[in-house]
Formats: C-alpha cells, sequence, structure tokens
C-alpha cells in the first residue's frame, strides 16, 4: 500500500490540472461501456443465431505456400501482443516494483519484446492482405464484411506500434503510459472512470484506445469471432469405442462380391 502511494499521487495530479470536456466525457466514461455492451450482446446474438457461421472460412485451399508464412507470424505476434496488454494495462506498477522490477528495467524489456511482437504483427497482417489481393480465389471469397474487419484491424495495430514508439521516446519526447492509460483502463472495471487521465494522455494513445475499441464494437460481427472458439467440448465427449467387423459381426448377411479376405481360400 505504500508502494502505491507515489503513483497514486503522480496520477492525482496530472488529474487536478485536466479540465474536461465533452468529449473526453463521451470517449473515456461513456465509450468504453458502449463498447463491452455491444461486444457481449453481439457476441451472445451471433452464437445464438450465427452458430454455423462462427468460421474464419478458410482458404487455405486457394494457397498454401504464402499462408504458411503470414498465418504463424501475425497469430503468435497478435498473442505476443495481447499478453503485452494484459501485463501493461492491468498489472499495477507498483506490482511489478514489489518484486524487485524496476520500471527501467520494464520499460526495456516491454518495448524490446513489444518490437518483436508488433513487427511480426504487422508484417503477418501485411502478408495476408497480400495473398488475399494477388491469389485470385481468394480475392473472389471476401466479402465486404471481410475488408472491413481488415481495415479497422490493420488500424488498430498500426496505431498501436505508433503508440509504442511514442512511448519509447522514438517519436516525441516518451511517456509512461502506466501512470495514465493503465490505471484508467482498470478503473473502469471498478466503476469510476477516471477520463481525466486519458484526457492528458498523449494524443497517439488516445488514437491507438479508440482504434482498439472500434475493432471491438465491430468484433462480433466479423470473422473474428473465431478467436474465442476453443475444442472444449472434445474434453467432455462420450468415449467411443473404434474396432474392426469380424466375421462373426455380419450377421446372416453374404458378403458382398469383390470384397473377399486378401490370402483366404
Amino acid at each position: 500500500m505504500i508502494a502505491a502511494l507515489p503513483l497514486a499521487a503522480r496520477a492525482q495530479e496530472v488529474a487536478s490540472d485536466v479540465q474536461l470536456s465533452t468529449t473526453d466525457i463521451l470517449l473515456w466514461d461513456v465509450l468504453p461501456y458502449v463498447t463491452m455492451a455491444v461486444f457481449v450482446v453481439g457476441m451472445i446474438w451471433r452464437y445464438r443465431y450465427d452458430r454455423f457461421g462462427w468460421t474464419t472460412r478458410s482458404s487455405q485451399l486457394y494457397e498454401k505456400k504464402l499462408i504458411r508464412i503470414a498465418s504463424p507470424l501475425f497469430h503468435f505476434g497478435i498473442l505476443a501482443v495481447l499478453m503485452g496488454h494484459v501485463v501493461g494495462l492491468l498489472i499495477p506498477e507498483q506490482w511489478t516494483q514489489a518484486v524487485g522490477i524496476s520500471e527501467s528495467t520494464y520499460h526495456f524489456f516491454a518495448v524490446l519484446l513489444g518490437a518483436f511482437a508488433g513487427a511480426a504483427t504487422l508484417i503477418g497482417i501485411v502478408l495476408l492482405i497480400i495473398r488475399r489481393r494477388t491469389v485470385g480465389p481468394v480475392f473472389s471469397a471476401t466479402t465486404k464484411n471481410d475488408k472491413v474487419m481488415y481495415l479497422f484491424l490493420t488500424g488498430a495495430i498500426l496505431l498501436g506500434v505508433v503508440a509504442t514508439l511514442a512511448g519509447a521516446g522514438v517519436l516525441g519526447e516518451g511517456h509512461n503510459y502506466r501512470e495514465d492509460v493503465s490505471v484508467w483502463f482498470r478503473s473502469l472495471f471498478y466503476f469510476q472512470p477516471q477520463a481525466e487521465l486519458m484526457a492528458a494522455a498523449p494524443l497517439a494513445f488516445k488514437i491507438h484506445a479508440v482504434a482498439g475499441m472500434a475493432l471491438f464494437i465491430v468484433w462480433p460481427f466479423t470473422r473474428l469471432v473465431h478467436a474465442f472458439s476453443a475444442p472444449v467440448g472434445y474434453v467432455f465427449r462420450p468415449y467411443v469405442v473404434y474396432r474392426d467387423r469380424g466375421p462373426h459381426d455380419a450377421g446372416n448377411r453374404q458378403p458382398r462380391r469383390g470384397w473377399e479376405k486378401v490370402g483366404g481360400p
């Protein structure tokens, strides 16, 4: 609790100098809950009324060479990006300091690993778009819904890279988002959103946050729903015994012609 005081004091100091506008309230107090509601209700609706459409509509049969490179790059990269967001947004700065990880050490590894993950994700999504545009059968199978999905997804990824570079000081003076963006994000879950923290954050983080919320709003209505698919039922499936049918299992039926046993009399 003592370790949390400096961070809380810095957040309060930042918040005290900000005058919230109507736009700030709509973006950082209202829009997050609208996003959550649309996402949850949309996912439930999609599962109930479009269960057979809960798929990526794989195009692997049309082209295999490029997708073998692009798909692992994108999927493993986006998983690493997701883990980075979980650590950076949900785990308070004082917790990592309590286990002996200084802010400089955390920042170094976050930027290093985030750079690799972001690069892999970005290269993967670009290759997937190139494949979808240049391979005829894949392009023919691309719907307007897919194009909208790629637009929102690619935009969020690009803006995330820009925000990462801005936070690292490559673009601008650098910024520790754990002092404001992360605190605001966690405040949403105990229904006391601190919009003033996001209002004071750099523009790159604001745009990335809005792009992320827009992506989650369209998520239930695109092929992105497959990210929440898992063969959980397979673990609890009934036990099935597979066995060959012996001669005694055929009953009184005569064997069909052409199916004599090899090596028989």
